[in-house]
């Protein structure tokens, strides 16, 4: 056993050992900004207060308990600041704690491969790709297959606080619970070891009966909430997510792996799977690779036991997932490491000056920890701004108050192999569905684009703004949503719109729609802050509400379009008036 031990923990560290710089990526941002506030609040480190995705919120709602938010915390305390390496060099332990747990149930169920076993859980591409992240995936595996290991061993009272780890881990710990009570029935050890599958339950429960009582919410209604809002329960996102998650599987190890499954059934390993993946696809939405990590480790035993007398197919397999998983690893460092070289770059440009990010996850990491703000929907930016952007994102709509921004710095993000698990014109579902359905995908297009842009200020040139031309985006200065089927553009309670006077005396007017769903009855038109128009409107009318000729004191004008009520439609977040169409001086009909 130790031999063996020993070849596995020298076998994780030449895997591991390249990787311990690596940048943050992906929700690791989040994860750290829980980690930054329980400085503050250590008991309630998911309140703390970010934006996500333009819109300010909470991490209450977070589809995760706080434990790795509190592993985190501590690891801050210890450096006082984040710092990659001795971050990963603490997960690091995690992936040791999670390959000696799957090499202590292999040699229980195939002892005479016990190691080749553990050696292909190293090495299924998502085990080698996430255990370099920071996200509460690898401080899952790690306790979950600690729990099983030591429960299978009868080392009850170890078990026990391995379980209540996990459980504040991830919800999808109560999974462990008809898995390990089918083992228990079959080993006719539930008498003695049963209250174990209570623990899941009553740990959860009682942070979120202590979250209920000291701050008057539960974090599982704002979860609900959040799945209503964002639509992430629908059947069609369950769909995609069970498409990418079954071919996730395929890939996971080998097609070596997926033969073994179907033809090799063992009572409680082919359970494990199969109970997990049904709830895997019944939980999840994103249908992200990292979800099926828990049944990486019986899948690996599995595939072991079947070859164990063909050991050539066993080390083919642990060669093509190696090579798969070290490429899949080196593109996604490729990918985070590009923006933190870049923001390094475009930050040296910006001294003194208000600096935004429009972006996610590592770029947003690395551009705030350098002061940069991030994006709120509908934010208006100041001559003199500058703003990082990334292509692939999701773009956060702002308006730029009259003025151009001007790319000042521009790089492609790339990698030096072809390897893709996410990427601009990608098809990979790797980390979400929201990107494709392939388990990953081969292009040597840019993994994204990034720009850093300073916004000058410019001269109105246009008296008339209809929606559709593109040069009115220069003069929309807030309050107005991007363009829709090509023809308007929702507008919130208020918009703002800077104009080119005209040479004369000219009506002011805004061709407007009122929906059905829209309570606001009247809307107000003003020039330079002095109401120049009013009219009542009813839902479904399309209509031009106008004033008499009018005529700006200066070269610009500034004007406002209000509607006096406001509304939010479901599933979206959106503070909305009314339809425009077109605003400004109106041309001679």
């Amino acid at each position: 056993m130790l031999k063996q031990a020993l070849i596995v923990v020298a076998f994780l560290t030449l895997l591991r050992a390249p990787f311990l710089n690596h940048p943050i990526q992906g929700d690791d941002f989040y994860y750290l900004s829980a980690a930054q506030w329980a400085q503050v609040d250590p008991a309630h480190p998911h309140h703390a207060q970010y934006v996500f995705l333009g819109v300010p919120m909470d991490m209450r709602g977070h589809p995760h308990p706080p434990g790795n938010a509190w592993l985190l915390a501590s690891l801050l305390a210890l450096t006082g600041d984040i710092k990659e390496i001795p971050y990963h060099a603490a997960y690091f332990l995690l992936s040791v704690i999670a390959a000696l747990s799957t090499l202590a149930l292999a040699r229980r169920f195939v002892p005479a491969r016990a190691l080749e076993a553990t050696l292909l859980f190293c090495a299924v591409p998502a085990f080698v790709v996430n255990s370099n992240s920071l996200e509460a995936d690898l401080p899952f595996l790690a306790f979950w297959l600690l729990s099983f290991s030591l429960t299978i061993a009868g080392r009850t009272l170890l078990a026990a606080p391995a379980i209540a780890i996990c459980s504040l881990m991830a919800y999808q710990s109560v999974v462990l619970i008809p898995i390990l009570g089918w083992w228990m029935y079959r080993e006719k050890t539930l008498k003695s070891q049963a209250w174990l599958l209570a623990i899941p339950p009553i740990t959860i429960g009682a942070w979120l009966l202590f979250e209920r009582l000291t701050s008057a919410t539960l974090p599982i209604q704002v979860l609900n909430q959040h799945f209503q809002t964002y639509g992430l329960q629908r059947l069609e996102a369950k769909l995609k997510s069970a498409a990418a998650l079954s071919g996730h599987l395929a890939v996971m190890l080998t097609p070596f792996g997926l033969w073994a499954l179907f033809r090799r059934r063992h009572w409680f390993l082919t359970t494990w799977i199969a109970v997990f993946f049904a709830a895997a696809l019944v939980l999840f939405f994103a249908g992200s690779a990292r979800y099926l990590l828990p049944l990486a480790a019986p899948f690996a035993i599995l595939t072991a036991l079947y070859y164990q007398n063909r050991p050539v197919i066993l080390y083919t397999a642990l060669a093509l997932q190696l090579a798969l998983g070290i490429g899949l690893a080196i593109s996604n460092y490729d990918h985070w490491n590009g923006y933190r070289h870049f923001v390094r770059e475009a930050l040296q440009r910006t001294q003194h000056h208000r600096v935004w990010i429009n972006g996610e996850w590592g770029l947003r990491h690395y551009a705030e920890s350098e002061g940069a703000i991030p994006l709120q929907r509908g934010q208006v930016l100041r001559p003199g701004d500058y703003l990082i952007d990334s292509a692939l994102a999701e773009r956060i709509p702002f308006t730029t108050g009259g003025g151009q921004l001007v790319p000042q710095l521009r790089r492609e993000i790339t990698s030096r192999l072809p390897f893709r698990i996410i990427g601009l014109g990608v098809k990979s579902g790797y980390s979400s569905v929201g990107f494709g359905l392939r388990p990953f995908d081969l292009s040597t297009t840019p993994i994204d684009i990034v720009t850093l842009s300073v916004l000058i200020e410019r001269a109105p040139t246009l008296s008339w703004l209809p929606m559709t031309v593109p040069d009115t985006e220069w003069q929309l200065v807030s309050g107005v949503y991007t363009l829709e089927n090509s023809e308007w553009r929702w507008m919130g309670p208020q918009a703002v719109f800077l104009l080119k006077s005209p040479p004369s005396a000219t009506p002011l007017a805004a061709d407007i729609y009122i929906p059905d769903q829209a309570p606001g009855r009247t809307v107000i038109l003003s020039l330079d802050g002095r109401e120049v128009a009013r009219q009542s409107v009813k839902p479904g009318d399309k209509l031009r509400i106008a004033s008499p000729p009018v005529q700006p004191a200066g070269p610009t004008a500034t004007i406002t379009l209000t509607i006096d009520k406001e509304f939010q439609a479901p599933g979206d977040d959106r503070h909305l008036g009314m339809v425009l169409i077109a605003a400004g001086f109106a041309p001679p009909q």
